[in-house]
């Protein structure tokens, strides 16, 4: 898709190609937003397996299934029980949030792998009968520094924060005993060995080295370390960073909305609270390390500014919680039960009416023909779901009969299954792998509202010329992504690119309508993206017969300033 999901394939297609693992770019310009490691784990992908889409998504989809094999094999020290290990992985994998938000190429997924490898190691490095504690620290330290090279500083924030509410609560936060047991030189060792050398070079080969100011604005440059560190990590929490090309969850959604993401388990929130947390036995201390790691996470994004999947790291220590509370059974998950009961019922009954609506609603074009649009909603991660009209699922029949047709069976499977668990879980993992399956299919028609692959293969047979792009490098990223090209980009030097198209050096590659009239006037073949939107300003600009449209996909074009024969 285009946007993050492109351009993320994108900086690790440059890195492959170019040799420069250090400093990721897009067009050629300094990108020095994000740390680096999910793009090397998709350049390696690539370099093994060519250039491919899937090859780029390879790599996220192996950590998802090793997060939800992490939390299963946590669960399983921590009860020395395989059903509520089972479940908590389950719960996990078959979770709406996972699910979601690993449809895009964004590091969090990864991230909440080693975020939680990094929970059990503190909580095993601190377990009187630990057999292995120096390997522990080691696998501490090496997670600490891969969530360094994925996130920035809150890889370190998240636990070491849950950990010494931890500590505090036994009384042990400033015990000589537990410090001794951390073997903190050793973790601290490890940990700057995976994450330094590229924090370093990365300061070198971006100067100015050491720059401090709390004061971020446009046309500023002032290297890697004072951009990543201070205005991405710092004045990003604050709310202050510039460009300010992101939004944020109201708070009370923020935190809501988590029953959405953990959803369907989520109806089993309640038996939580009739879990042990005692420090006497290896599970109660598991279920207290969860729950104060779910709140600062909580907290801690209660004060900063939040997209919707910031909250994922809690993800696993909640399905934990959910993992023993539906081992344990008794009234409140009983009720959970018929909770779902009545939920599934009302989605089964919703899609059905849907369904009953459109059916006989023809959908010739693609599905772009029946969606409003709100680009001011396009900061959130989820901004286009606000797009969808009652028209738009006359293309979506199919899904909607699936999702109609798992709810369904979903709702009367558990009406006989009653305090059946083991039954209640599978039918519901069953019903949201046929519901996710549904999504797919639906997501798969969005692609044209959501991607340039079309106007990328209409592309590939035509004679060569200059491609100019409409709007930022992120507008139309996977078209650069499927045909390797750069553009220059038409009043596009704003958000992500903006900050290194200052950096000395940094390539000539955006321009106004003075150089695109210059351009499209002259005898050479100029290729042009834009939006439909775009259209009247260049009507405007060159008039109508010097608009020759060499393919659309939604509303998006390809222009050229010379008809083709």
């Amino acid at each position: 898709m285009d946007d993050v999901d492109a351009v993320q394939a994108q900086i690790a297609l440059n890195m492959l190609k170019s040799g420069d693992w250090v400093t990721a770019r897009l067009n050629g310009v300094a990108y020095l937003e994000k740390p680096p490691l999910v793009y090397w784990m998709m350049a390696t992908s690539m370099g093994v397996f060519g250039h491919h889409d899937w090859a780029a998504r390879l790599p996220l989809a192996l950590a998802s299934v090793a997060l939800c094999l992490a939390t299963f094999a946590f669960m399983r020290w921590a009860h020395q029980d395989v059903l509520p290990a089972t479940y908590s992985g389950l719960i996990l994998s078959t979770c709406i949030g996972l699910f979601l938000f690993t449809r895009i190429l964004i590091p969090d997924a990864t991230l909440t792998l080693f975020l939680l490898v990094s929970l059990w190691a503190l909580l095993r490095l601190v377990e009187a009968q630990e057999p292995r504690p120096r390997l522990w620290a080691c696998i501490l330290g090496f997670s600490l520094g891969c969530g360094l090279l994925l996130k920035g500083l809150i890889a370190i924030v998240f636990p070491a924060l849950a950990f010494a509410i931890y500590l505090a609560l036994d009384r042990r936060l400033w015990s000589r005993a537990t410090l001794r047991s951390l073997n903190l030189p050793l973790v601290v060792s490890v940990m700057l060995l995976v994450a330094a050398p590229w924090h370093v070079l990365a300061t070198l080969r971006n100067p100015p080295y050491f720059f401090f100011s709390l004061q971020s604005g446009p046309g500023q440059y002032h290297g890697f370390f004072w951009f990543y560190f201070i205005n991405e990590q710092l004045l990003r929490f604050l709310n202050r960073r510039y460009p300010r090309d992101y939004n944020t969850v109201p708070r009370a959604l923020f935190w809501a909305l988590n029953l959405v993401w953990l959803f369907p388990w989520s109806a089993y929130i309640a038996g939580v609270g009739r879990l042990s947390f005692s420090r006497e036995t290896r599970i109660g201390r598991t279920h207290r390390l969860a729950a104060i790691y779910i709140a600062s996470v909580l907290v801690f994004f209660t004060f900063s500014t939040t997209q919707e999947y910031y909250s994922m790291p809690i993800y696993p220590a909640v399905a934990m919680l959910l993992g023993s509370a539906v081992a344990a059974g008794g009234s409140s998950v009983r009720r959970g039960n018929y909770a779902l009961v009545f939920v599934f019922s009302v989605f089964a009954l919703i899609a059905t009416v849907l369904l009953i609506r459109v059916w006989q609603i023809p959908a010739p074009l693609d599905i772009s023909a029946a969606l409003s649009r709100n680009p001011e909603l396009y900061t959130l991660s989820l901004g286009h779901m606000m797009d969808l009209t009652t028209g738009a699922f006359a293309y979506l029949k199919l899904p909607l009969a699936l999702a109609a047709a798992a709810f369904a069976v979903g709702a009367f499977a558990l009406v006989g299954l009653r305090d059946r668990m083991r039954a209640s879980v599978t039918v519901l993992a069953s019903v949201m792998v046929v519901f996710f399956g549904a999504a797919r299919i639906a997501l798969a028609r969005f692609d044209p509202y959501l991607g340039s692959y079309a106007l990328a293969a209409a592309s590939q047979e035509l004679p060569p010329g200059a491609l100019i792009a409409g709007d930022a490098y992120y507008a139309f990223s996977s078209f650069y992504f499927y045909t390797q090209k750069s553009a220059l980009l038409w009043n596009g030097r704003y958000n992500n690119l903006e900050y290194g198209s200052y950096a000395p050096g940094a390539p000539a590659v955006f321009i106004g309508d003075e150089e695109l009239s210059r351009a499209w006037k002259s005898p050479d073949r100029v290729y042009l993206l834009v939006y439909g939107s775009d259209l009247p300003h260049l009507d405007a600009l060159f008039g109508d017969d010097h608009l020759h449209v060499i393919s659309r996909s939604a509303d998006n074009y390809l222009l050229s300033n010379h008809a083709l024969q």
